[in-house]
């Protein structure tokens, strides 16, 4: 592993270790040379490759022909900005540091540097750090309404960071948290990092988009409905160890009670509602087009409908606002009933009235009768049978 070159007689050591560390002499005629080598060696756990909230340990050793010296080690990541890490082991042979957990926006290279007074020691020593991972926070909430097209993705970052291993996914949905997990899709990223899929559900209705760049793992729902909100989540697998990122769609849908138009004189209740209940700092709100403040009707903290009672025509419209942002909207439009339909309305509620008036009246006397019958019968019965009790023979004298 060492060669000398014969014109500037410098030595090259290669592949350093911890035991090339020493005193290394250079004798020339009378002249002699002393050098001393001293040697660190700086490794990281998982060779430097992992997956996001995972903790990283650093174990920096030294070997010299001398007393090892005391150091004073800093670490910078990618960024260039310091991390303080937390000292499991403080040895003059050995340091083990601990680091925080690990974002994919961790990636790069890092630099321990390595400082001593006595010898004097400054050496900046570089590691690559690498974290396969989602640039998609870990939950993401994606709002629409429904017979509207939703694509969902996750953007993977290992062509970013150049990863060099092949690994594995699926992208898994439920409708839930405590319901059965459905596996929509599989994928497979070689070494190559060439990116393969394919579908694993045949009674969901979705697509995978045939645009997309690499590196994405998407799912198309062509027309939404209230039955496709819930969970999906895509999950990595590499060196039997896993991530996920999750997306929950929520879905919203506008209805009214009763359908159709709107009488005059009569009143219809409007209905809006979402697919999950929503966070406290979001609320569903209906407001009419044109209206007044009156015409507002806001859902409590937490809550998944909000109803509005409507007694004229008009376009009402309702919206998901998140904090002061407004995510979705969805309109209905209560139309006016034409003046026939509202006459034919009213004859048909008052001949109901004069009809059920009547069966009424009916029943009433049929009633009478029927018991004025009865009375007349047991009258009847109750003479025939005082005759035949009281039934005399009389004889002719």
């Amino acid at each position: 592993r060492s060669e000398v070159n014969p014109n500037s007689k410098h030595l090259k050591v290669s592949d350093l270790r911890l035991s090339d560390a020493g005193i290394y002499t250079c004798e020339y005629d009378s002249h002699t040379v002393s050098i001393s080598l001293h040697v660190f060696k700086l490794v990281i756990s998982f060779d430097g490759l992992f997956l996001p909230n995972e903790v990283p340990e650093l174990t920096l050793m030294q070997n010299s022909s001398h007393l090892l010296p005391d150091l004073n080690i800093t670490l910078f990541n990618s960024d260039n900005n310091r991390v303080r890490p937390k000292f499991l082991q403080k040895s003059k042979q050995k340091y083990i540091l601990k680091l925080k957990q690990l974002e994919a926006m961790d990636s790069g290279t890092w630099t321990c540097h390595v400082h001593s007074d006595s010898p004097l020691i400054n050496q900046n020593i570089s590691f690559d750090v690498k974290v396969l991972g989602f640039q998609n926070p870990d939950l993401e909430r994606k709002y629409v309404t429904v017979d509207r097209t939703a694509i969902l993705s996750w953007h993977l970052n290992f062509q970013k960071i150049k990863w060099k291993e092949g690994f594995t996914g699926q992208l898994n949905w439920k409708q839930q948290e405590s319901a059965t997990a459905h596996e929509l899709l599989e994928f497979n990223v070689t070494a190559r990092g060439e990116q393969h899929e394919s579908k694993k559900c045949s009674h969901f209705r979705f697509e995978i988009p045939k645009s997309k760049t690499e590196s994405i793992i998407a799912v198309k729902l062509p027309k939404v409905n209230f039955n496709h909100s819930g969970q999906y989540q895509c999950q990595l697998e590499y060196n039997r160890r896993q991530v996920q990122s999750t997306i929950e769609l929520v879905v919203m849908k506008v209805s009214a009670n009763p359908v159709g138009p709107l009488p005059r004189g009569a009143e219809v209740t409007l209905i809006c509602q979402v697919s999950s209940p929503l966070p406290s700092n979001a609320h569903l709100c209906w407001e009419r087009v044109n209206g007044t403040q009156t015409d507002i009707k806001k859902s409590k903290q937490h809550e998944a409908k909000v109803e509005v009672n409507v007694s004229a025509a008009g376009l009402w419209n309702c919206h998901l606002i998140e904090g002061n942002d407004r995510k979705i909207s969805l309109n209905y439009t209560v139309e006016e009933a034409p003046v026939w339909i509202s006459y034919v309305v009213t004859g048909a509620s008052i001949g109901g009235s004069v009809l059920a008036f009547g069966l009424a009246c009916l029943c009433i006397i049929s009633g009478i009768s029927w018991q004025r019958r009865r009375q007349r019968t047991k009258r009847m019965v109750r003479a025939r049978q005082y005759l035949l009790e009281n039934k005399t023979c009389q004889c002719q004298q």
